[in-house]
């Protein structure tokens, strides 16, 4: 991707957003042509010149210190993730030391698999950078029937969310969700500049998706941790869990686990899916593997 426009664009869109007032600037008596910050005002408060500012937001980044940057986020109000995606862009901006990112792992430990198969009550999945789900356990298969099984296995998110009509009809709060999942990815293009395969997955989602493309735009970026969904499930109707991100440090995976309010209406929709998956259908491992259900026990 072309890191000097992803920078413009990114403090452009910052900038845009911040009024003086919000800023603490004295109000301007005149005709102000932006609502946003000027480019002046922005180097005021970054505490540089306004040439110096006017070559960051043309996207020269090389060489910025980390001073600099930090006080440049100050400036613009940048939250968490959007501070730590402009150091994403002011670190893509310095030469390459090698000629791509490593390639996100498609296979998880044993161990991770054990995991899996053991949260019995509770949806899971694993997926990599590329928003690829890698392994899911019995439940979480119950819970994405009809879109999820283990033949289905890589299957991107992504993809199924931007270029698959049964994402509406699945996620209850599509528009919301959409939101966090174009943010997410471009939290990712940050960290992954030069990844080939990420790159041709948001270039297939930005031609085949206007949605996509529009949220895409807006540069607006967002960490994955934990979300309230509601899905819409073909056995339980819809069902409202929270999803919780838990990074795999080393392994460059995130497991996502999905959880109901206590006696809530979720909890028993999610022991009814539980019940069915274990004796309505085969038993599958993490991996994947089919294995023999244990026939129900008699009434």
């Amino acid at each position: 991707m072309d890191n000097n426009k992803e920078v413009r664009d990114f403090l452009m869109t910052r900038r845009a957003r911040i009024t003086p007032a919000q800023a603490g600037l004295a109000a301007y008596s005149g005709t102000r042509r932006v609502a946003g910050l000027k480019r002046e005002e922005v180097a005021m408060l970054t505490g540089v010149s306004t040439e110096y500012y006017a070559r960051l937001e043309r996207g020269n980044l090389r060489g910025v210190s980390d001073s600099v940057l930090d006080s440049l986020a100050s400036a613009l109000q940048l939250d968490e993730a959007e501070r730590s995606h402009l150091l994403d862009l002011a670190k893509a901006a310095a030469p390459p030391r090698n000629s791509g990112n490593r390639t996100p792992r498609t296979e998880i430990r044993p161990s991770i698999e054990r995991i899996l198969s053991g949260m019995t009550g509770t949806p899971a999945y694993v997926r990599n950078a590329r928003m690829d789900i890698v392994a899911a356990n019995s439940l979480c298969f119950a819970l994405y029937t009809g879109i999820l099984a283990p033949t289905t296995l890589p299957l991107n998110l992504a993809r199924f969310m931007f270029l698959d009509s049964r994402s509406k009809e699945f996620f209850v709060e599509w528009e919301t969700v959409a939101d966090d999942f174009a943010a997410a990815l471009r939290v990712e293009s940050g960290r992954r500049p030069r990844d080939r395969y990420l790159n041709g997955l948001i270039g297939d989602l930005a031609a085949g998706s206007t949605e996509f493309s529009t949220r895409w735009a807006r540069h607006n970026v967002r960490f994955h941790r934990s979300a309230h969904k509601r899905m819409r499930n073909p056995l339980v109707g819809e069902v409202e869990l929270t999803g919780d991100a838990l990074e795999l440090p080393g392994d460059g995976l995130t497991l996502i686990a999905y959880t109901a309010e206590p006696a809530s209406q979720a909890e028993e929709q999610l022991a009814f899916l539980a019940s069915w998956s274990s004796t309505a259908n085969p038993v599958t491992a993490a991996d994947g593997r089919t294995q023999t259900a244990p026939p129900a026990s008699a009434g």
